[in-house]
């Protein structure tokens, strides 16, 4: 089967750059990216992308308009696409059975349903979003009991493994392209027809087949291991806190080692972005249901030493500023939850401010790339007042206003500005002791102490 026309639902962080880079590759296939968000389509149909990732704008304009298009004409792009990837959300549920743990998969169901609906002849069904493993299983029962038209259907999996920040190069040039799909004639034949669209431009030896399960339980797994790595070095920079030992030298040394690599070994106040967490947890879900609990409670300490990182950050602010913070000022330099992305689910810096807030401090807040709204919407959906919002957090338009009279500064993204800041500058806007709390060891530290600082950098001793 050839593909000649490619739908996408959702113009999310995956739909939107993932389709984007196919039809820059692949100018002779129609690409369509499909969502009901009318603003985000606008948005991706304007100059200022909804999404941001460096290089993107370019990526796009180049097949805008020619091969690539957004519309909110979902049903139209379902009909006229051979191959379809579904890319909606898979949020942890935070209802009934299952709560705070597993998928909430109503939103995967109701695109299947609407592509049964619309569909004729055969298409293949692409799962891009992450999902529990056999969820392949409950796609293809509703496709095929609500077909009115008699359209097939060949169900694959195709997890993305993007790292914000860096999504176009990781499209352009990634480690790997997983598909996996059922072990039939039919099966494999979708496979190639998909894996004959990304061989356009990768390596036919980067691109793996594999049977439907092992794909879907693969992204859980790659998130989990990821994650871990990052709550294992976190857990040892509160030991090199304690010792007077510096986290960066202890990762640097193990880092060298070639069984275990210097990847995803950087201390920080900890993990956010859509994926780990909502996979860790996803994963405890799964293998509870299958009656493993020791493999559950594993992968469960992995979240929760996370959680226990970010609280340990702000108690030692509220202890190092004498045991309170009531109505000083903090500035918060960073709220995604990465550097070079606008992403700020999941954000250590939400849950940090949240906590600040409860303890009746005055925020002071600088992101180059988060906007005041969508800060705005996070913390309320953290569970802080709109009252509180309103007269304890300030929005400002660098880090230098953030400062000015500031009894304290916190890193909580590594924004690369960061790293060169003015410091006697920074000094002389704040009150003293000058505090300086960077929860990204993004600012030079040495410099830090001899321009008067009182400086706490997460893994490095006294």
């Amino acid at each position: 089967m050839t593909i000649k026309s490619i739908c996408c639902l959702g113009a999310g962080y995956v739909g939107g750059p993932t389709m984007a880079m196919i039809a820059a590759k692949c100018p002779d296939i129609q690409v369509t990216v499909a969502d009901m968000n009318e603003k985000r389509i606008a948005a991706w149909n304007s100059d200022t992308l909804p999404v941001y990732e460096p290089g993107l704008d370019a990526v796009v304009a180049s097949a805008l308009g020619r091969n690539l298009h957004f519309t909110t004409d979902i049903r139209s792009a379902i009909a006229a696409a051979d191959l379809i990837f579904v890319s909606v959300g898979t949020p942890t549920k935070s209802y009934g059975i299952g709560a705070g743990r597993a998928a909430d998969l109503r939103y995967i169901e109701s695109a299947a349903r609407l592509i049964a609906e619309v569909s004729e002849g055969h298409k293949i069904i692409v799962e891009k979003s992450t999902i529990p493993v056999k969820t392949a299983t409950a796609i293809k029962a509703i496709l095929a009991a609500n077909s009115p038209n008699g359209a097939t259907f060949q169900v694959l999996s195709n997890p993305e493994f993007l790292a914000e920040g860096t999504a176009v190069e990781d499209l352009e040039f990634p480690d790997r392209i997983l598909i996996g799909g059922e072990v039939t004639l039919e099966g494999t034949a979708a496979v190639e027809a998909l894996a004959s669209v990304y061989a356009r431009w990768i390596p036919r030896e980067r691109i793996l087949t594999t049977n439907l399960w092992s794909s879907e339980l693969s992204k859980l797994v790659a998130n989990a291991f990821l994650a871990q790595r990052i709550s294992s070095i976190n857990s040892i920079s509160a030991l090199c806190e304690a010792t007077g030992a510096d986290v960066d030298e202890v990762s640097r040394a193990i880092g060298m080692d070639s069984r275990i690599g210097p990847k995803f070994l950087k201390a920080s106040v900890g993990f956010g972005g859509s994926c780990f967490q909502k996979d860790i947890l996803n994963l405890v879900y799964l293998c509870d249901s299958f009656n493993l609990p020791k493999v559950a409670k594993y992968w469960a300490q992995v979240v929760q030493l996370n959680d226990w990182q970010k609280s340990r950050f702000v108690e030692k602010i509220v202890r190092t500023l004498y045991n309170t913070v009531n109505g000083k000022r903090i500035g918060i330099l960073g709220f995604a939850f990465k550097k070079d992305t606008n992403d700020t689910r999941e954000s250590p810096a939400i849950h940090v401010c949240r906590d600040l807030l409860n303890e009746r401090a005055h925020l002071a807040i600088y992101d180059p790339r988060v906007s005041k709204e969508t800060i705005h919407e996070d913390l309320i959906y953290a569970g802080v007042s709109p009252e509180l919002i309103a007269s304890n957090v300030e929005f400002c338009a660098d880090p230098y206003a953030a400062a000015n009279g500031a009894h304290a500064l916190a890193t909580l993204t590594e924004w690369d500005e960061f790293r060169t800041l003015d410091l006697p500058r920074l000094y002389e806007l704040m009150f003293k002791p000058a505090f300086i709390f960077d929860g990204r060891a993004v600012l030079p530290s040495a410099a830090l102490k001899a321009h008067g600082f009182d400086a706490f950098v997460i893994g490095k001793g006294a």
